[in-house]
């Protein structure tokens, strides 16, 4: 008789009944003091809400987009977005829960991203924008074989749908992988 494997990582595409978990495990994952258990926080940098419920909802509805629930043993431990451009894939809000961060579970959820990237779409190239100043994170992506570009987009002040700035030297970077 065959068990199944309570660590095994099952993925799923997100639906409407998924939102508010979603947007509680990203905020969760980057902004207050409960993100802080992790090391993916953005506290020192930004304030006030990474997403809500309507940013969220807009990505599980598009058609070129996916939102990927990512469960262990029934519950969602992690999520990434995928999002068709072209020759290209975007990833974005990518959230692992702050207390499993730093045991491989977000590489699992990016090597799979990046396969769905190929398979679904048969996307070349994966991109994403890091926050300039998280040299920590920008390095974990590196080490997964993206390249820094070097080019900027400017971050959205005034704009607190994205967060309150801390600092004013933020922007975003570009980086790229080949798939």
């Amino acid at each position: 008789m065959t068990t199944a494997n309570p660590a095994a990582l099952s993925y799923r595409d997100a639906g409407a009944a998924d939102v508010t978990e979603l947007v509680a495990l990203v905020e969760s994952a980057y902004r207050g003091d409960a993100s802080r258990a992790g090391w993916t926080t953005e506290a020192d940098y930004l304030g006030g809400q990474r997403t809500d419920a309507d940013g969220v909802r807009a990505i599980v509805e598009s058609p070129d987009s996916l939102l990927v629930v990512v469960e262990r043993a029934g519950g969602i431990v992690a999520c990434c977005q995928l999002e068709h451009r072209g020759d290209h894939a975007y990833f974005g809000m990518f959230a692992v829960r702050p207390g499993l961060q730093g045991g491989g579970l977000g590489k699992e959820v990016l090597a799979e991203a990046e396969r769905r990237a190929r398979e679904t779409w048969g996307a070349k190239e994966m991109r994403m924008t890091v926050v300039n100043v998280r040299e920590e994170l920008i390095a974990y992506y590196v080490r997964r074989g993206y390249r820094r570009t070097g080019e900027l987009s400017p971050f959205p002040y005034g704009d607190e749908r994205f967060g309150v700035p801390l600092r004013d030297d933020l922007a975003f970077e570009l980086l790229v992988k080949a798939l």
